[in-house]
């Protein structure tokens, strides 16, 4: 059996995603962030980061595999299940640069754009630009690349997965009606 730790964000919903496509059993455990539930001594034994999302894979024979960061979930699902992540290198590459370009811009960029914008107790002008500006840039990218491309690394992959939750965030919040139409399409494909 699988147990899922996670909470209702655009990280924590990745591997949601993975284990319905995989049709993989699963058992959800809500981690309350806004409560501080991540910062337990529970779950800071299978995440020491003390971040969602985060999985224990209890399916081998009494040994239990602790699995946490977001991509390194999703990875250990497709690898699990043989599904949405290319065997060939050639194909690999271009999946693996997806999830990265969504660890290190995607997800951080349209991320501190939101606290700075709708959380942050105080209102910095110059921090609220710095992010909107970056983070429609990014989306700007993922938009240029599928003008081309029906998913972001070939066919329907990991790294579609890493960004869908991300990618829909921040066309709701960042973009006017009409811009960015490859992401948006992309967007309601998945």
């Amino acid at each position: 059996m699988i147990d899922l730790y996670t909470w209702t964000t655009p990280n924590g919903e990745k591997p949601v995603i993975m284990l319905e496509e995989c049709k993989l059993a699963y058992e959800m455990h809500l981690v309350d962030i806004g409560n501080g539930e991540q910062h337990s001594d529970r779950f800071k034994a299978i995440n020491p980061n003390e971040k969602i999302p985060a999985l224990v894979d209890r399916s081998m024979g009494g040994y239990s595999q602790p699995v946490f960061e977001s991509g390194a979930i999703l990875i250990y699902l497709a690898e699990m299940a043989g599904q949405f992540l290319p065997q060939s290198s050639r194909h690999r590459s271009p999946c693996f640069s997806w999830m990265f370009f969504q660890a290190g811009h995607t997800g951080p960029m349209i991320g501190q754009y939101h606290h700075f914008n709708s959380a942050a107790p105080e209102k910095i002008d110059y921090a609220i630009e710095r992010y909107r500006t970056e983070s429609r840039r990014v989306l700007g990218v993922l938009d240029g690349h599928l003008s081309n491309n029906a998913y972001l690394a070939g066919d329907y992959t990991i790294a579609d997965m890493m960004h869908y939750s991300w990618a829909r965030i921040g066309l709701n919040e960042l973009v006017e009606e009409g811009e960015y139409p490859s992401l948006r399409r992309w967007v309601e494909a998945i």
